[in-house]
């Protein structure tokens, strides 16, 4: 039934809880797993040009932290072909387009699970990706009271 999963990950709580549960799919179904980062162009060119540098540094590093996370997930006890990229641009866009690209069957993301006015002035990659997605859309929330590394970072 799944032959392609894609795994968007940022590196957050809520992404990890996904990593978990798509690597529980692919294992199930003996299915290639795709871990997609995307560096958000539009955060690095609305930064102001003296710190533009280090936010791409920043970025690069929880890109790596996050691809390493599913790498090191994968490890532990699953058998599946694991595949990793990096892309650039918007978030929802690339990953959709990475998706497609790759007939995947599927695609996990996690979601901070925001709602009212604050989710609606920031907008939602996954919600744009449950949207835009011509494939399903497996979103997993990070949970109350879980650790969250942006938090803990922060």
């Amino acid at each position: 039934m799944f032959d392609t999963v894609v795994i968007a990950t940022d590196g957050s709580g809520s992404a990890q809880r996904a990593v978990e549960a798509a690597l529980d799919l692919a294992a199930r179904f003996d299915a290639t797993v795709h871990a997609l980062y995307v560096v958000d162009e539009q955060e690095v060119e609305t930064t102001p040009e003296e710190v533009r540098e280090a936010l791409e540094r920043a970025l690069a590093t929880t890109g790596g932290r996050a691809l390493s996370f599913v790498l090191e997930a994968a490890e532990d006890g699953t058998d599946e072909e694991l595949v990793t990229a990096v892309r650039q641009g918007d978030p929802a866009t690339e990953i959709v387009a990475y998706a497609e690209e790759h007939d995947a069957d599927v695609v996990a993301t996690g979601t901070r699970g925001r709602h009212g006015e604050h989710a609606f002035l920031l907008g939602s990659v996954a919600e744009q990706i449950v949207r835009r997605a011509p494939m399903p859309v497996l979103t997993v929330r990070q949970l109350d009271g879980e650790p969250n590394a942006e938090r803990d970072e922060a």
